[in-house]
């Protein structure tokens, strides 16, 4: 298990935009479309990944409980699938419904997404104002598979939190740690 830490896209900056293909609806969305009122949350995600599948099921209850407060989220997959094919888009639909993901589940085939956010890991997290300007980018919470602490999702939780406050969030921000992005 490769243990990759996030790149930490500076602070402050725009979201790229993106149109992508969800692999839960089979439909094509832009970023404008998954973007929510107050914030949206950007992970880059796929099914494999160990480290991911630790986190399942607090990103899932992460995102029920701010989705209704008006954070967007939407999950990226784009990993290579010629020599990863656990994580092309057929499976990613069986995994957004497995692990009851209530947001879009994007196939990033060309990579160039993930690239233009310099995303490096699975999980990689990204939180941007209303305004999508990066106020957040990095870990969950510190649990790692068999690490024995418990999944609280503290970190970006904290990050929502004071979004919604509109009280400023701290610059001292701990990457996230995970499987690197399998590039073709």
């Amino acid at each position: 298990m490769a243990r990759t830490p996030s790149n930490m896209l500076p602070l402050g900056t725009k979201a790229p935009d993106f149109t992508l293909l969800d692999t839960v609806s089979d439909s094509t969305l832009s970023l404008d479309a998954v973007k929510g009122e107050k914030g949206t949350v950007i992970m880059f995600i796929c099914n494999h990944c160990p480290f991911v599948i630790h986190v399942n099921p607090e990103i899932s209850k992460l995102a029920k409980e701010y989705q209704s407060k008006g954070v967007g989220f939407v999950a990226i997959s784009s990993n290579d699938v010629e020599n990863y094919p656990q994580d092309s888009p057929d499976l990613m639909k069986e995994k957004a419904t497995e692990a009851d993901y209530t947001f879009p589940y994007l196939y990033d085939e060309s990579q160039a997404v993930a690239k233009a956010y310099d995303a490096a890991c699975t999980p990689d997290f990204y939180l941007f104002d209303a305004d999508l300007n990066l106020v957040y980018r990095g870990q969950l919470d510190d649990s790692r598979p068999q690490n024995g602490i418990p999944l609280t999702g503290s970190d970006l939780r904290n990050a929502l939190d004071s979004l919604l406050e509109g009280k400023s969030i701290a610059a001292d921000q701990k990457p996230s740690l995970g499987c690197n992005i399998k590039w073709k």
